[in-house]
């Protein structure tokens, strides 16, 4: 297709030229003959087109040799280039070319290119038209017959994202380009340089950080599901046992969200008894033992239980549970899981099944509609908040501190923590675990609730001992364990123990992630 489009300009290229040097040859022919009717170059454009056109008014006639010489070259060409002009009007037609065209009439609206059309970025290029009605969606790829077009305006342009940027020419927002395979950004080629345009990259990765800072930024979609699973079914203060079925992508995250963001009580004891392959995990995370009981469920602190076994032969640990999380990254396999249930346990607590198919009667979570959201794959609230308790904790503390830009990908990550934990906060200090989205004015309430009961000592205590156990868990999860000083290369850090062994400027430390809600509801 590109060599036939090539070909076809290049035929239009050679045939306008030669077909403005017989005009050219006409009217030097023609205009100084006193019997002559084309006296001016426009008198030869018309009767070349009347020529051309086989239409053949004979209002205008050559009288010279060398004119009608050239009527005669008319006339041979009339169908070659009628066949040409055609063929140039469908290859602009069936081509890029009338897409960008139509294109530069928005160049005021916001632009959303993605690489390639897949399912992901079809949902995703829904939801983010349900949110702007100023988006304009681009597929970087044709259109073929057997794919379904989409229910929303779109453009499929075979052009990189570059040539889009060009398109573009720097007016209004910045165009958002989006990969959507996993680990997309190593391998596509439309990938290539794409830090050097003026552009927001969301790339989707299995492992590595949110990059927050340039233009390149990450997301795992395995990460996605977790952070919404807990968000839209948070951990609630009657749950003591909780079964999560699968150790694979999604489990592991759904796990690790656990640890890092279902703190509500300094006395809560919850049991995660996990069914599948964790050898690789436990290996990784090696301080787990610090701030949770593995192996043995305890009544002080939060236990890990690893299951070799079937999960089949754990009657006992399936009918007490206060909910079971099914979660195998083979969504089939989930499904016969969700059955066996049903059809041989006596069952009392709830039954989540990750699923992107949707049944009546079942509790599912993880459809891509719920994770291909622009607040999901964007993260602007989260990363708003995010810059912004790091500003606090700036401003907190006495010693040196590190502007959002200059922190690496581990500081950044204990600050998104941190934002994650804000849910649950609120919940907390507003009594209310049914709550699961966040308004400003939700937030200014808790925010009321917070300052009023700081007041008295001891829930202030109890507040600062909420979140140090929070960032401990952080910590350890990542392994850091405790130095006399801090030491980010050996990860040590000298907070990393009791609470009651802290001292009094280290424990007002812990106020900066409740202070946030102060200050983050006019940023949302």
């Amino acid at each position: 297709m590109k060599r036939r489009n090539k070909i076809y300009r290049y035929m239009t290229a050679v045939l306008l030229l030669i077909y403005i040097v017989l005009l050219t040859i006409l009217y030097l022919s023609e205009y100084a003959e006193q019997e002559a009717t084309i006296r001016s170059f426009g008198d030869a454009f018309w009767y070349s087109l009347v020529t051309l056109t086989t239409v053949g008014y004979g209002d205008l006639i050559p009288v010279t040799a060398l004119g009608q010489a050239v009527g005669v070259v008319f006339l041979l060409l009339s169908a070659g280039i009628m066949m040409t002009l055609f063929g140039a009007v469908i290859s602009f037609i069936t081509s890029e070319g009338l897409p960008l065209f139509l294109l530069g009439f928005q160049r005021n609206k916001n632009w959303y290119y993605f690489a390639d059309y897949g399912s992901e970025a079809n949902t995703l290029a829904a939801n983010i038209c349900k949110e702007d009605a100023d988006a304009v969606i681009i597929f970087g790829e044709k259109k073929d017959d057997q794919m379904e077009f989409p229910d929303y305006p779109s453009l499929f342009i075979n052009v990189s994202p570059a040539r889009i940027v060009a398109c573009k020419k720097g007016i209004g927002s910045k165009c958002r380009i989006f990969l959507m395979k996993e680990n997309d950004i190593g391998v596509n080629t439309r990938a290539i340089d794409l830090h050097t345009l003026p552009v927001e990259v969301y790339a989707r990765t299995t492992n590595g950080q949110d990059h927050l800072s340039g233009n390149i930024r990450f997301f795992h979609s395995y990460d996605c599901c977790a952070r919404q699973y807990w968000r839209s079914k948070p951990l609630c203060s009657h749950e003591n046992t909780i079964v999560i079925i699968g150790f694979g992508n999604y489990g592991r995250c759904i796990l690790e969200r656990a640890i890092l963001t279902n703190v509500i009580s300094v006395g809560q004891h919850v049991a995660y008894h996990i069914f599948g392959d964790a050898r690789q995990f436990l290996a990784t995370h090696r301080y787990l033992y610090e701030t949770f009981s593995l192996g043995e469920v305890s009544k002080t602190m939060d236990s890990l239980i690893f299951h070799d076994m079937f999960w089949e032969s754990q009657q006992a640990v399936m009918e007490q549970a206060d909910r079971i999380i099914i979660c195998p990254d083979d969504e089939p396999e989930g499904w016969s899981i969700f059955w066996q249930l049903h059809k041989y346990f006596k069952i009392h607590g709830q039954i989540h099944l990750h699923s992107n198919r949707k049944a009546p009667g079942v509790c599912y979570f993880g459809t891509n509609e719920e994770i291909y959201t622009p607040d999901q794959i964007m993260r602007t609230a989260l990363n708003r908040a995010a810059v912004t308790i790091n500003e606090i904790f700036c401003r907190s503390v006495s010693y040196p501190t590190k502007s959002w830009e200059n922190l690496d990908d581990f500081h950044r990550e204990s600050k998104i923590s941190a934002a994650d934990h804000l849910l649950m906060k609120i919940r907390i200090l507003l009594k209310d675990e049914t709550i699961t989205e966040f308004t400003p004015e939700i937030i200014e309430q808790a925010y009321q609730v917070y300052c009023e009961t700081k007041k008295t000592e001891a829930v202030l205590e109890q507040y600062r001992r909420l979140d140090h156990l929070r960032w401990l868990r952080f910590y350890t999860f990542y392994n850091w364990r405790y130095g006399a000083a801090r030491n980010d290369g050996a990860r040590e850090h000298p907070m990393l123990c009791a609470y009651d062994n802290l001292t009094m400027e280290q424990k007002r430390e812990r106020d900066a992630a409740w202070e946030l809600l102060g200050s983050i509801t006019m940023e949302l």
